[in-house]
């Protein structure tokens, strides 16, 4: 699946070098359920991006079964992205001024999926997340729980084979919070490749596996978590 090899990722602030990433070599097997964890500033969400086709590293190499992702052009890595990758964050990110059901069905429209089959799916999805009797509600009138609901059901609609999470579970209880790890350990359990940042522990150990980040430099910390 993913490959990074003396990935590096550098940025100058306030004329200082910070090495967000720093030599990294990492790789990622197909079905792979991997948490990576650290402090803030340690490079985790730079190497989300970097996995995304969102950032470009400022030397090394980021492969995808075997293809240089960065040596594909921006309309093509951003076609991958929406094929094959599917995004969850912190924040959501749901439009406000459009239903559940309209949010679940914008990654299928910038496909070009048929309008009629975009309602089907969408409503599948939000059924799968438990939210059938609020599939016209606005983001507004939705919890905080419900909110990460729709923005999971989201992440499937166009099928991606991997999904990248940014702290899923940053602005949740402890019990939504587990409902929502509970559904990316089902999309996990359907073959996807899943990649998790996240600085909660509890949360980390729904992953199979979690890599810690030292230094912009990646350190496996354990096989087979249970939550």
């Amino acid at each position: 699946m993913y490959q990074l090899e003396s990935v590096s990722q550098t940025y100058v602030r306030r004329g200082n070098t910070v090495h967000a990433l720093d030599n990294c070599s990492l790789t990622i097997p197909e079905n792979d359920f991997v948490a990576i964890v650290g402090p803030s500033g340690s490079g985790k969400t730079t190497l989300l991006s970097v996995l995304g086709g969102m950032l470009s590293p400022t030397s090394g190499n980021v492969e995808l079964d075997g293809v240089s992702l960065y040596g594909l052009s921006l309309e093509e890595r951003a076609s991958l992205r929406n094929r094959r990758i599917g995004f969850v964050f912190q924040t959501f990110n749901l439009v406000p001024w459009l239903t559940a059901r309209e949010n679940v069905q914008i990654p299928m429209m910038l496909s070009k999926v048929p309008a009629k089959e975009q309602q089907e799916r969408a409503l599948e999805l939000l059924e799968r997340v438990g939210l059938a009797d609020r599939t016209d509600h606005r983001p507004a009138e939705l919890s905080q729980g419900q909110q990460q609901r729709v923005a999971l059901a989201r992440t499937l609609a166009n099928n991606p084979e991997i999904i990248l999470a940014d702290e899923p579970t940053g602005n949740l209880d402890p019990e939504t919070r587990k409902q929502a790890m509970n559904f990316l350990r089902e999309f996990h359990e359907d073959g996807r490749t899943i990649v998790m940042v996240t600085h909660d522990k509890e949360t980390a150990s729904y992953a199979q596996r979690s890599i810690q980040l030292v230094n912009g430099v990646p350190q496996e910390l354990a096989h087979r978590n249970a939550a």
